[in-house]
């Protein structure tokens, strides 16, 4: 006899505190009830399903360190700050709450006030992800939605694992959003949101690429 599947728990957002509250050694994404350790990867998402990013490999946590570590150094005295992915940021209008590989913060820190388990930052500057072929999608697409109802957020920057590359999306004075790929290690990354320049070298410092003909194949950028 085959089991039925059990119904997907959903929680409230008090619920989901409270479940950080008491797990100080997890992290977890909450996306308008469904709740999923950060910890964990899916390799095959169905359209809609929350996908946790991919905290575990080497390369991802190297270029997540390596990255924040030289924008923290380059933002010294400019009245915005760097910071890792233990900085929880939620979307106002939408109830996702989740950790991004790397966040600027410009001026004053704005808070979620209902957050009982850390603080929920609610106007990043800049929001960075360090790609992962399970999440590629997700954070392209359905994320990047999700963030975009972001007001304070003028840059998204996408990091890629497989390849020395950094794509960026700057949010225009009209609302619209302009794409920029920084390919090759001589590229140095410009973010226009914070005015600063970062080789990527720096970046990727210490990074082992697979050859070509193992990397998988991706979609082309969102513009």
């Amino acid at each position: 006899m085959t089991a039925e599947p059990q119904p997907i728990r959903r929680y409230t957002v008090e619920e989901y505190l409270q479940l950080e509250a008491n797990s100080p050694e997890e992290k977890y994404e909450y996306n308008d009830g469904i709740v999923v350790p950060m910890r964990e990867v899916h390799a095959k998402g169905r359209e809609g399903e929350v996908l946790a990013m991919a905290g575990g490999s080497h390369h991802h946590v190297l270029i997540g360190s390596n990255l924040v570590g030289e924008l923290r150094n380059r933002l010294k005295g400019t009245g915005c700050r760097a910071y890792t992915s233990d900085l929880r940021i939620r979307i106002p209008r939408k109830t996702l709450y989740t950790y991004p590989d790397g966040t600027i913060v410009c001026g004053e820190h704005q808070f979620d006030q209902h957050s009982s388990a850390g603080a929920t930052l609610t106007n990043p500057r800049v929001i960075i992800e360090v790609l992962s072929p399970s999440t590629e999608r997700f954070d392209r697409g359905d994320k990047f939605a999700l963030y975009r109802e972001i007001p304070s957020l003028a840059e998204y920057v996408l990091v890629s694992q497989l390849h020395p590359r950094v794509e960026t999306f700057f949010r225009r004075d009209d609302g619209g959003w302009s794409f920029r790929s920084f390919d090759g290690l001589k590229a140095v990354l410009t973010l226009q949101a914070v005015k600063i320049g970062l080789p990527l070298t720096e970046i990727f410092s210490g990074v082992e690429f697979p050859p070509e003909s193992a990397v998988p194949a991706i979609d082309p950028p969102a513009q």
